[in-house]
């Protein structure tokens, strides 16, 4: 019975292979930063200084186009939102969610917070929400068009209190300085364009920014924009861990088993009923 020798060679082979079956898993775990969008959305933002794809748009619908782009290369980050305008409070709070804040971004609409600008409210709520789930790295993207003229806190004192909690305040000011296009709705004469005059405060923007270890941005254009988030995306990565782990089943002793058995079997047999005389 030469073919029992040769099956239990071949089965000891197989389990010295060790034979496996299963699946290998990678679990990646992100710890993460706390990032909130504090956005404008006071009437200024209205102005129509801004073209993106050929369109002429107003600053929010840049600021929002820009702000998707944003959310989407981020990876495992909270993301919140804040918008102000003569009042501060909170669009969406801290979450992983990305489908809902570019949901609830759509929904934003111009005005829904007043007329003003409550630059200091604005950072005081944002720090309110960074308080919700503790995280290593917190950060505020502070985006206006204008000069704080409202809210109870002012923007100094929030900044004091930022940089207190070791929280960075990037700020972005946006759209042309001097007079710029809006259009409205004339009782007598219908859709009209009119030009008004609108500043920002870059002095504040900027204290807000180098107090908390931050940056301030200028954003003219689309282009512009896009450049800003790009370069807080780089500074500001997350940090990412990854754990592989494996399960498998052996099967290697089944072989090992049966190869013995073959073995003892061959041996048996050739000893007994198929043994050859000479």
């Amino acid at each position: 019975m030469p073919f029992l020798k040769y099956l239990a060679l071949g089965l000891l082979v197989t389990a010295m292979a060790r034979p496996q079956w299963g699946t290998r898993q990678v679990s990646t775990l992100t710890e993460g930063i706390n990032i909130i969008l504090a956005v404008d959305v006071s009437e200024s933002m209205a102005a129509l200084d801004f073209k993106r794809q050929g369109k002429i748009v107003d600053r929010l619908e840049a600021v929002k186009g820009v702000i998707r782009e944003f959310i989407a290369k981020r990876n495992g980050d909270r993301i919140g939102m804040v918008v102000f305008g003569s009042n501060a409070y909170t669009q969406i709070p801290l979450t992983r969610d990305y489908n809902t804040i570019a949901l609830m971004l759509d929904r934003i609409k111009i005005g829904v917070a007043g007329k003003s600008t409550a630059v200091g409210d604005a950072i005081g709520i944002s720090l309110k929400r960074l308080e919700d789930i503790k995280s290593k790295s917190n950060i505020i993207i502070l985006l206006t068009d204008g000069r704080s003229n409202s809210g109870e806190l002012s923007p100094e004192v929030a900044t004091e209190i930022a940089a207190e909690k070791n929280i960075k305040i990037y700020t972005v000011g946006v759209g042309t300085r001097g007079k710029v296009p809006f259009l409205i709705n004339h009782p007598v004469f219908g859709e009209r364009y009119i030009y008004r005059q609108v500043d920002f405060d870059e002095k504040t923007l900027g204290y807000i920014a180098d107090k908390t270890g931050a940056l301030y941005f200028k954003a003219e254009d689309i282009k512009g924009l896009q450049r800003i988030y790009d370069t807080i995306d780089t500074l500001e990565k997350t940090k990412v861990k990854v754990k592989t782990f494996a399960e498998y089943k052996e099967f290697y002793s089944y072989f090992l088993v049966c190869g013995f058995a073959v073995l003892v079997l061959w041996i048996i047999l050739s000893n007994t009923r198929y043994l050859r005389v000479p």
